[in-house]
């Protein structure tokens, strides 16, 4: 069996389950969505070495590597990667660049276990730039159409409708605002863009040239959409969806108050749960407070605690639509008003969800 694999693109494109041997402080800063952490070495440890690498030598490491990573250690992690490698056979594992602790692993798996796996070639590394050069071959080689239109007009479902949509939101685990914060933590930066360019590369592979994106700013909660794809964005056409007040209230109700709480008390049980949601509702408002005005924010935040004081007794969640119709009337609408006006001259249909996908679908042709 050859030991090395190189095709990224089927990596990706067949969801290979993939034992990512770094450290726990490498995964969190970014790794790919079927991977699993099963270090060879833990922070701690990967540090000592790595101070031991700068003061004394490769050889002088890896000795006291193989010091620290003994034992019943060291059986325990053969254990845990015969398991992985047992239960994907097809699977692959990779270290930073393919060298030196994917190696270790390899050997270990196949003295003590008798497995031999695969590793990728070029390790987390080489996957991590294939990913890159995916995003900016579909941003130099594809077109792109932007679907906007005032807070709570559906955009995201409409998305949903489409195969040619690609869903930054969803990859962020953001909606977007600031009210979108989920009750889960987003992904890391390099892991947004990671998902990102996976899902670009399947799509492509689909025969999918044009896609369809929400107009986004440059940041999505926390997140920084890709510099080359944003610069694309900002000269992209426009399709601007359109809807009723009352269908735009009723959506933020169900996004931001039932779906959210619904979101932490899944997370924290009924009671923490839901004065999280509260906590996170409140904290959202008083985030924007410089822009709305004092008198404004005083306003609207009397109303949110009137309808979370009957949400908590009662369940019921009608009260919300008082600072939700307020807050879309008063500064989310004009906002996105001005912000329209300035885009004008790239908006080339507008319409309700059925007129806008049915231009979407036919554009596309």
């Amino acid at each position: 069996m050859h030991d090395d694999c190189t095709d990224y693109r089927s990596i990706f494109l067949d969801d290979v389950p993939l034992m990512d041997v770094r450290a726990p402080v490498e995964f969190d800063k970014g790794a790919f969505t079927h991977a699993s952490n099963l270090p060879l070495m833990n922070d701690d440890e990967r540090q000592q070495v790595g101070t031991c690498y700068k003061q004394h030598g490769q050889q002088a490491a890896m000795v006291l590597g193989h010091q620290l990573v003994s034992g019943a250690l060291r059986q325990a992690r053969i254990q845990a990667w015969a398991q992985f490698a047992r239960a994907n056979p097809d699977g692959l594992l990779y270290c930073f660049r393919g060298g030196l602790r994917s190696q270790i692993t390899q050997q270990w798996l196949r003295d003590e276990a008798g497995i031999r796996y695969r590793r990728v070639g070029g390790g987390y590394k080489a996957l991590r730039t294939f990913l890159l050069e995916v995003g900016d071959q579909a941003v130099a080689q594809c077109d792109f159409v932007l679907l906007g239109g005032m807070t709570g007009t559906g955009k995201t479902e409409a998305l949903a409708q489409l195969d040619n949509a690609l869903d930054l939101e969803r990859h962020a685990n953001h909606r977007g605002s600031s009210f979108g914060r989920h009750a889960t933590a987003q992904p890391a930066q390099i892991g947004f863009e990671n998902t990102l360019a996976v899902d670009l590369l399947k799509k492509r592979n689909a025969g999918i040239e044009q896609f369809v994106l929400e107009d986004e700013g440059r940041m999505i909660g926390s997140r920084a959409v890709p510099l080359g794809l944003y610069r694309r964005m900002q000269q992209a056409p426009l399709v601007w969806l359109e809807d009723s007040l009352e269908c735009r209230v009723q959506r933020i109700l169900q996004d931001y108050v039932i779906d959210l709480c619904a979101e932490f008390v899944l997370a924290h049980g009924p009671e923490q749960g839901f004065e999280h949601f509260a906590g996170r509702l409140r904290e959202s408002l008083s985030g924007i407070v410089r822009r709305l005005g004092g008198e404004r924010y005083q306003r609207l935040a009397a109303a949110m605690d009137a309808a979370l004081q009957v949400q908590r007794a009662s369940g019921a969640v009608e009260l919300h639509r008082a600072w939700i119709e307020g807050l879309l009337s008063e500064y989310y609408d004009p906002m996105y008003a001005y912000q329209r006006d300035a885009k004008a001259a790239r908006i080339e249909f507008a319409g309700d969800r059925a007129a806008v996908l049915a231009y979407l679908r036919e554009r596309r042709l």
